[in-house]
């Protein structure tokens, strides 16, 4: 089923409401929320689907948020329970580190601080 038969808004609000007795799935299929596989297949985008429903009641998502590259770096680290501090590679690579890289340890009151030697 073509993108543009999807319901959306209050049309969309509407249906669900009438196909409350339905399952979930067979309610986005109602809705016209279905995907085509390249091997010719049909599946319910259920995805597709809730972000509509959220979207009709007003709901407002950070599309930003939706990350396809997998894990970002979040900038916090957590102590293991061998006691080591792990700086995962996303920052050694953002900050253009290479392997035999040598730094010296500054500790301060509750931070520390990572000098770089030439």
């Amino acid at each position: 089923m073509p993108a543009e038969t999807r319901l959306v808004g209050k049309a969309l609000l509407q249906k669900v409401k009438e196909l409350s007795h339905l399952a979930k799935r067979e309610t986005a299929k109602q809705c016209g929320y279905v995907k085509t596989s390249t091997k010719g297949g049909t599946r319910t985008d259920l995805s597709g689907f809730y972000d509509a429903v959220l979207a009709a009641k007003g709901v407002k998502l950070d599309e930003t948020s939706r990350d396809t590259r997998g894990k970002v770096a979040t900038y916090k680290a957590t102590v293991h329970k061998n006691g080591q501090l792990l700086i995962g590679s996303a920052y050694t690579k953002d900050m253009g580190l290479k392997e035999g890289d040598v730094f010296t340890i500054k500790l301060g009151y509750k931070h520390i601080h990572l000098i770089q030697e030439n």
